[in-house]
């Protein structure tokens, strides 16, 4: 990681991309790392486009807004043709499987993935998709240890869904392979 690693996801209201940014920064607190996390409320909570930002840093963070993000998360169409167009250099996309990739991004640091597929199929619960997405993007970005993400994510889960969370995670990480990883990291400088 860069000394200042900026993070945006961003979907429809109801996706839960806020508690996936949330998980990233608590797993930032786990691995000792300094960080901050906003999000956007409003009618963006009601199923419009909605975002939230984490910047990961080794030093403190000393402004907290996100500027150009080195990682965007996109969930809908929408999210992707908003949020795609002030990323960093060489910034990484995740992008669900089913969105269109718009004119301007660089096809190497996109990496599309079934996210939204696999929470309903695989896992069975759609609403598990943004915990689907956690996984998938430690898998591809290698930020944090298993076990700093799969702890990050119980602090912030309902008590009695520790499994069907736990199977969203392991379901998404799935979704990467350590070649893909790899291959998907040099692309984007990692």
């Amino acid at each position: 990681m860069n000394e200042r690693f900026e993070m945006r996801f961003s979907g429809s209201g109801g996706q839960g991309v806020i508690l996936a940014s949330v998980i990233f920064a608590e797993a930032a607190v786990i691995a000792g790392l300094k960080t901050i996390q906003s999000q956007a409320y409003g009618p963006e909570a009601r199923g419009g486009v909605s975002r939230a930002e984490t910047i990961l840093s080794a030093e403190p963070v000393w402004y907290s807004k996100v500027t150009n993000p080195d990682f965007l998360l996109a969930l809908t169409q929408a999210s992707l043709d908003a949020y795609s167009r002030d990323l960093a250099d060489g910034a990484a996309v995740m992008a669900d499987e089913s969105l269109a990739i718009p004119d301007g991004l660089d096809p190497a640091t996109v990496l599309s993935v079934p996210i939204l597929r696999t929470a309903k199929e695989t896992v069975g619960k759609p609403f598990t998709a943004n915990i689907v997405a956690v996984g998938a993007i430690n898998a591809a970005l290698g930020l944090f240890t298993d076990e700093q993400i799969l702890e990050a994510v119980r602090r912030h889960i309902p008590a009695g869904t520790e499994e069907i969370n736990k199977k969203a995670l392991d379901a998404g990480a799935s979704l990467v392979t350590p070649e893909t990883a790899a291959r998907f990291r040099r692309k984007i400088g990692n």
